[in-house]
């Protein structure tokens, strides 16, 4: 039982973890939209206006892509945690089923 415990705290824990990661990058990308946004009113002229838009999308996919891979290693510890939970099969009765089904 005290394992069985264990192991929701654990999951909960992992939940916890994506959900302010999540929160986290949320709010980072807000504020990166939002510094983007007044450099992008402030540009004199077309060409600066590229120069800021194309570093704008370059940083904003490469945070995207960091964190798509942060969130994918998040996810497979709390599936693995999650494994860990799952009851076992006994190997005294899969040798009975194995036994039974050569028969």
């Amino acid at each position: 039982m005290e394992e069985m415990l264990k192991g929701y705290s654990d999951m909960t824990k992992g939940f916890q973890l994506i959900a302010a990661e999540a929160s986290d990058y949320s709010r980072r990308s807000f504020n990166e939209m939002t510094a983007f946004m007044e450099s992008l009113m402030a540009a004199r002229g077309i060409e600066e206006a590229y120069q800021i838009q194309t570093g704008y999308m370059k940083s904003s996919y490469d945070a995207f892509v960091a964190e798509a891979a942060k969130l994918g290693e998040l996810y497979a510890q709390l599936a693995k945690t999650g494994y860990k939970l799952q009851p076992q099969p006994s190997t005294a009765v899969s040798t009975e089923v194995v036994a039974a089904d050569a028969a």
